[in-house]
């Protein structure tokens, strides 16, 4: 049988047992919360964040010199819609000068001799102021007496350009138009108006 005497120092060294056993546990959980603790706050979200920036930088540097370069070809557009319009030289010299419009030359006015062979004195005066008026130039003015002339007429030498001029007036004085007959052949060179009692003069509506 033990007494108290041996019983009493075994119970010190349980108690400082149980104390290390204690703050073995304490210190191992310590070190567990300090492993995974310290390993998330050694790499701050901001780390991860700032390797991605400097591509953004680059490209917003990108973007801003195209955007730099593209205000001259801008700016030269409108100077290109100002100025006078080019023609390009691969462009047909017909597109550059146009070509001048073909203009018909009009018809020579001869000059006219008029001679009255009617029975209204002064006929062949008035006849001539007429024909002035309408551009023709008169050379003379008498009666003629050799025969008598069945209309007025205009006569013409064929194969002159007395012709054409002589067409003309016959279509102003509404009067016939023939060749020369032959007393008057010889007459000096124009034409050779012959007016009589049924001269109207020239058209109204010339």
């Amino acid at each position: 049988m033990t007494s108290p005497e041996s019983a009493s120092p075994s119970r010190p060294a349980k108690a400082a047992g149980f104390a290390l056993l204690g703050v073995a546990a304490v210190a191992l959980v310590i070190g567990v919360v300090s492993l995974f603790g310290g390993g998330g706050s050694d790499t701050p979200p901001a780390a991860e964040g700032s390797s991605t920036a400097p591509p953004v930088a680059t490209t917003t540097a990108a973007e801003q010199s195209s955007a730099s370069a593209s205000p001259p070809s801008s700016s030269a557009a409108p100077g290109t819609t100002t100025g006078s319009p080019t023609v390009p030289s691969s462009a047909p010299a017909s597109a550059v000068v146009p070509p001048p419009p073909v203009t018909q030359p009009g018809v020579a006015k001869t000059p006219v001799r008029v001679y009255n062979n009617s029975t209204i004195s002064g006929l062949a005066s008035k006849a001539s102021d007429e024909i002035r008026a309408n551009g023709w130039a008169v050379e003379g003015t008498g009666n003629y007496s050799a025969g008598t002339i069945p209309t007025t007429t205009v006569y013409f030498r064929p194969g002159t350009d007395e012709e054409a001029s002589a067409k003309e007036l016959a279509a102003v004085l509404r009067a016939r138009v023939e060749p020369r007959f032959d007393g008057i052949q010889s007459s000096a060179p124009g034409i050779i108006l012959i007016v009589t009692n049924d001269y109207q003069g020239p058209s109204k509506s010339k």
